[in-house]
């Protein structure tokens, strides 16, 4: 079974990668275990490696992912095969709405050709908050060279058709939302923006 560009990612030896890893983790963490969520749905979960994370320290006791991808689902059956993966679009969440205390989507819009649909339907099935993370450009190409990534186009994934700053990913929340939402705090892991969402 070939693998994923995530699960190298996840698995990959490179000491830089896996400290920027760890530390997106540990902020990730520390903002969703401030919050009490029985529900969890990780949308664009890939393999379950973030469901893994929260599973090991005790958050959440319904924790879901959602993957589009059929060969991250299949790797993920394989690395944590108890955690469940529902292969879907994140266009058309198959779920009610306000199904999830907690709903997470981390670098996934920046690939997305209309990621402010996207948003609108994890703020639909999200009951109470929702967390989103995307690279912080320009810092995450700097962050790609550093690494020895993608020299041909100066750091810039192949992959990602969006560009947001760590000043211009906010508005674009606050834009498309929904009036509704509140932006309860923000956190800039190098080389990511995330932000905890309140509906």
């Amino acid at each position: 079974m070939q693998k994923t560009d995530n699960f190298k990612k996840h698995t990959h030896r490179n000491p830089i990668q896996r400290f920027l890893l760890w530390n997106f983790f540990r902020h990730l963490v520390n903002l969703v275990s401030l919050k009490k969520v029985d529900s969890i749905l990780d949308v664009g979960c890939g393999e379950g490696f973030t469901l893994n994370r929260l599973r090991e320290r005790g958050i959440g006791n319904k924790l879901e992912g959602l993957e589009y991808s059929r060969d991250a689902i299949e790797l993920g059956k394989k690395v944590y095969p108890d955690i469940k993966i529902t292969q879907g679009n994140i266009y058309e969440l198959p779920y009610k709405d306000n199904s999830f205390d907690l709903v997470l989507c981390t670098e996934v819009l920046e690939h997305l050709e209309e990621p402010e649909k996207a948003l609108k339907e994890l703020v639909r099935v999200s009951k109470k908050y929702l967390v989103v993370s995307v690279p912080n450009e320009p810092f995450f190409m700097f962050a790609q060279l550093v690494r020895g990534k993608n020299w041909s186009r100066l750091g810039n994934d192949i992959e990602h058709i969006n560009h947001w700053t760590m000043f211009n990913f906010p508005k674009f929340v606050k834009e498309n939302a929904g009036s509704h939402i509140k932006i309860l705090a923000k956190r800039f892991p190098f080389a990511w923006t995330m932000l905890v969402l309140e509906k």
